[in-house]
């Protein structure tokens, strides 16, 4: 078979991985891989080792779902403590830089209120000078910032600690990605490579162009069982091709969850991808890998959320992806990394930075970069926008997760939009507390009363009405719920028919249809044609 032309299985999962934990966002940028290491990761298992059982009924109850609990029954403690022991040997300068962070929150802490901060360069840990700048906003709050492309250059940096775990699924069950590791497992081809190897796109091209074993060896250093292992992820059998649009209409398709893929005959537009696999069962109809394009012009990405930004998806993906337009910040607070930055260093040289209300054309299509309020827990974070994307006289809007706090900012884009026919709006009107994604970065406890406050929640049906009143569309679209199956183990969501996003989300549609409005929370997959003013649904 080695010397033979094979494929990827199509269920393959490649798995990024960081120091053996799922790799997201905040595990690239050095400031924020450092304290998710000291504030999630060796909190986790220093709790699971103490007392695996409590973790092991934590994980069967619903109402701890995205928790911090790791799922493995109980069981595997010493693979814990061995994960442990590699994590205080090989990220020592992590755990020292998260430990610096702390201090130097201190040091600004305790400076008398608005006296010069340069004497206090002097106090700056050792190893953050010359990394940070300290800086004051206009009501004398101290604070600092992080040169992050600087960091990337220095030892913080970790390429050496990212891996790919490659492994075959039958199923969309998986354990809560930001509160269990993957330990090692026999059937699991666990490579430690950095996330630019180009193995990775070797392989990946393999889902449709195939290629011999022998090539793809050729790109690792493998021992006899993970040669094994390597073979045991392809197929003499052909990938089903892809027949690109060639249709004078515009074709969208919902992959699940926030991705939205935009085809016209000239252009394809991928939204926020989180693309489940192909070739395994599912009790949900939905589009997979195998609905792609075999060449991606653009992708949109509209916050640096893990549901949003998933690398499992991303990285297959690179070879085949021509552009990738981002949120531009450049605030250097450590809850707002760099995105351009970190996909840089993960192999991507295709990235386009764009600021709210700037337009991005090619062809006849526009994309235009919106403001994107709320979501984030009140926290200074520009990486965000939604997105215009208007293809000849056509527009679409997405939302993704945005809360509007002020309609009348949404008024003042309006005036520069105009009216859009489709828009496409994240309800999870609940969310979670700013703690559960944000608390490893905090410096200090936050009050049970106050995290609770400060919720990471998209818009309830009155803020999603101020939307629909505002834009006028002729079609409403709930989306980015995390209800599919395949997107719980990144959103740890589970919703009744009770449940507050669902009713507020019903309460929408009904309220947009009472409007002569087309509406719908979808759910699975839905693919939809437009031609300007008509609209053919399909399925």
């Amino acid at each position: 078979m080695s010397e033979r032309s094979v494929y990827l299985k199509p269920n393959v999962v490649i798995e990024p991985l960081v120091e053996g934990w799922y790799a997201w966002a905040h595990l690239i940028s050095p400031a924020t891989a450092a304290m998710n290491i000291t504030g999630r990761h060796l909190k986790i298992m220093n709790s699971y080792i103490q007392a695996p059982q409590i973790h092991a009924a934590a994980v069967k109850n619903p109402k701890m779902l995205g928790g911090p609990f790791m799922d493995f029954e109980g069981k595997r403690v010493d693979d814990v403590k061995s994960l442990k022991e590699n994590t205080l040997r090989d990220q020592a300068d992590m755990i020292a830089l998260a430990e610096a962070i702390k201090e130097l929150d201190t040091i600004l802490k305790n400076h008398p209120k608005g006296f010069s901060l340069e004497p206090l360069y002097e106090e700056v840990p050792e190893i953050l000078k010359g990394y940070v700048e300290l800086t004051y906003d206009l009501n004398d709050n101290a604070s600092f910032r992080v040169f992050e492309s600087l960091l990337y250059e220095s030892k913080y940096y970790k390429p050496q600690t990212q891996s790919i775990a490659f492994w075959i699924t039958d199923n969309d069950h998986r354990p809560f990605c930001l509160s269990t590791p993957k330990l090692e497992e026999p059937d699991v081809l666990h490579l430690r490579i950095p996330f630019d190897h180009p193995g990775i796109d070797e392989i990946s091209k393999m889902r449709r162009t195939p290629q011999t074993i022998e090539h793809i060896k050729s790109f690792f250093d493998l021992d006899g069982q993970q040669e094994t292992l390597l073979e045991n992820l392809f197929t003499t059998t052909p990938y089903p091709g892809y027949e690109k649009y060639s249709g004078d209409k515009i074709r969208m398709r919902y992959f699940g969850h926030a991705c939205i893929l935009i085809e016209t005959k000239e252009v394809s537009i991928l939204v926020d991808p989180l693309i489940s696999y192909y070739g395994y069962h599912s009790n949900v109809n939905h589009f997979s890998d195998l609905d792609l394009p075999d060449t991606i012009d653009y992708i949109l990405i509209t916050h640096n959320h893990q549901d949003h930004i998933l690398f499992e998806t991303l990285l297959p993906l690179r070879h085949k992806v021509k552009n990738i337009i981002v949120p531009r910040t450049n605030t250097n607070v450590l809850q707002d990394p760099n995105l351009k930055l970190m996909f840089n260093r993960i192999g991507f040289d295709n990235i386009i930075e764009i600021d709210e209300m700037e337009t991005i054309s090619f062809g006849d299509t526009k994309v235009t970069g919106l403001p994107f309020t709320g979501e984030h827990s009140d926290l200074n974070i520009q990486a965000k926008a939604c997105f215009h994307v208007k293809i000849d006289e056509f527009s679409l809007l997405f939302v993704a997760d945005s809360r509007v706090m002020e309609p009348r900012l949404y008024e003042h884009v309006h005036r520069q939009v105009g009216d859009i026919d489709v828009i496409f709006l994240g309800m999870e009107c609940d969310g979670a507390p700013l703690t559960w994604l944000y608390g490893p970065l905090r410096t200090e406890e936050l009050s049970r009363d106050k995290d609770g406050s400060r919720r990471l929640a998209g818009s309830d049906c009155e803020k999603g009405m101020s939307l629909v009143n505002i834009f006028n569309p002729k079609e409403a679209y709930v989306y980015a719920m995390g209800q599919e199956p395949w997107v719980e183990f990144i959103s740890s969501v589970k919703y009744t028919d009770e449940s507050n996003p669902i009713l507020q989300s019903d309460r929408l549609v009904a309220e947009c249809q009472s409007k002569g409005i087309t509406a719908e929370r979808l759910f699975g997959e839905k693919e939809l044609l437009y031609d300007k003013q008509v609209v053919e649904e399909i399925g």
